[in-house]
């Protein structure tokens, strides 16, 4: 894999920014919320589970965020440090702030929903000073997605970041991580979803997503290969485009473009599908593999985690993943 360079004499391999919540998973499954009456605690966040994910496959990671100086901020603290990553860049927020909650509600393996409570919660309260350039030149790649520009200064913090990135050459990827909940318009989340694109190596996102990004082009404009072009005219490398259940495809600058699919799941769940998937594809291409091996990897992460309850808790080992695979493979054939 030579579109990407990553430095190599860098003591971080990976450092995520932004959103660092809690996700409140419903016990009782099959059922609307209505009826729901306990919920699992677990750390959540798009950002914070592709970090924990990375961390899990070997990665050396860290993070820059904000918690509220609570309860649950304490406990997202506590168990970034659980896993390995560094905290050194996570500041305990004292505004009145709150941590942001997700509660999600699991009628069926197909019919899942998220309820977020998003008022004045600590992540968004993240700002330009927080921000070390010091600390993002330790690293070789940093993750930045697209709830963290909903709101000042959280938006201006992201792409100071971005700058430091660029200066340093630490290669970055966007998790675009769209949330409506958080925006007060299309046009504004097409305005500072395009600004922070164009100083990305990697793009991930649903096709969904990437429409919402392209919100002033025309509708006949927004198709995959079209999609991928527009973003390698600026820095783009890799644009990954999913399609759920019918899989991926990735596209890369050189003109390529690769295939994804997906493996069987007894699925619990649809969210922290694109997490797993990300981590894993990240972690892929982190380690030189070709695209296909960096697909295959991210797609068997996914299943193994929407095979489970959680999200971060369940963000597979190396191990696992490479054994998941080679089952699957047993079993084919």
């Amino acid at each position: 894999m030579t579109l990407l360079k990553f430095e190599q004499n860098r003591p971080l391999d990976f450092i995520a920014l932004g959103r660092l919540c809690i996700d409140l998973n419903a016990n009782e499954i099959n059922r609307p919320m209505e009826e729901t009456r306990t919920f699992t605690k677990y750390v959540g966040g798009s950002p914070a589970n592709i970090a924990i994910g990375m961390s899990r496959l070997g990665a050396k990671t860290g993070f820059i965020g904000r918690i509220a100086d609570d309860q649950m901020g304490r406990f997202i603290h506590s168990y970034l440090e659980q896993n390995n990553i560094d905290t050194s860049c996570v500041v305990t927020d004292r505004s009145g702030s709150v941590t942001g909650l997700a509660f999600t509600e699991i009628k069926s393996p197909e019919e899942c929903s998220i309820l977020m409570y998003r008022d004045n919660v600590a992540d968004l309260k993240l700002s330009p000073n927080d921000i070390s350039e010091a600390y993002i030149q330790q690293a070789k790649a940093l993750l930045i997605s697209g709830t963290a520009l909903a709101k000042s200064p959280s938006r201006e913090a992201v792409f100071l970041a971005l700058d430091y990135a660029r200066k340093h050459r630490v290669v970055v990827f966007f998790d675009l991580d769209y949330r409506p909940y958080t925006w007060s318009s299309r046009e504004e989340t097409a305005i500072y979803y395009k600004l922070a694109a164009e100083k990305c190596d990697v793009m991930i996102g649903t096709r969904e997503e990437f429409d919402l990004v392209e919100y002033f082009d025309s509708a006949a404009q927004r198709n995959d290969e079209r999609t991928a072009n527009k973003w390698f005219d600026y820095q783009a490398k890799i644009v990954v485009i999913k399609h759920g259940k019918n899989g991926s495809i990735a596209y890369t600058k050189d003109g390529k473009k690769y295939e994804g699919s997906i493996f069987p799941a007894k699925v619990v769940k649809t969210f922290g599908a694109g997490d797993a998937y990300a981590s894993a594809f990240i972690y892929g291409l982190m380690q030189g593999w070709e695209i296909p091996k960096c697909m295959e990897f991210g797609s068997a992460s996914a299943s193994i985690v929407i095979s489970s309850h959680s999200c971060s808790d369940a963000m597979p080992a190396l191990q696992q993943i490479q054994e998941y695979i080679a089952q699957y493979k047993a079993e084919k054939h």
